[in-house]
């Protein structure tokens, strides 16, 4: 690939970044202790109207995504992936002490050192 293609597909991707839209951020999480795993999964929906079903058929096309459905930035659904994300890990780290799965000091060790990963993700997508 020439430099003048090169440079040409760094344009045009970075196109499509500044268009896309995210309606939906999704994690999940499971943690594996002695008594088995506990699992959690979060869905946050963004100031929309589409619901996971999206579009009929008919209105493909019709509606523009980006401004209808108040949907979120790329930078803005990394960084709610990031605090959605944040708040699965400890939830599942509730969910397995509280189970039994782990140990209290196995639990409390985890959900320091997740939030203070997740306090820096979050600082970092901020700057950018």
């Amino acid at each position: 690939m020439g430099e003048t293609e090169l440079q040409e597909v760094r344009a045009k991707l970075r196109e499509i970044k500044s268009k896309i839209r995210v309606t939906k951020v999704v994690c999940t999480r499971s943690v594996k202790g002695r008594g088995g795993d506990s699992y959690v999964g979060f869905s946050a929906s963004w100031d929309t109207i589409q619901d996971d079903g999206t579009h009929d058929l008919e209105s493909v096309g019709d509606i523009d995504e980006g401004t209808s459905l108040n949907a979120m930035t790329l930078k803005e659904a990394v960084i709610a992936s990031k605090i959605v994300a944040r708040e699965a890990d400890l939830a599942a780290y509730d969910h397995a002490v509280s189970g039994g799965s782990i140990s209290s000091e196995h639990y409390q060790q985890a959900i320091r050192q997740i939030k203070a990963n997740y306090d820096q993700l979050i600082l970092e997508a901020l700057k950018k």
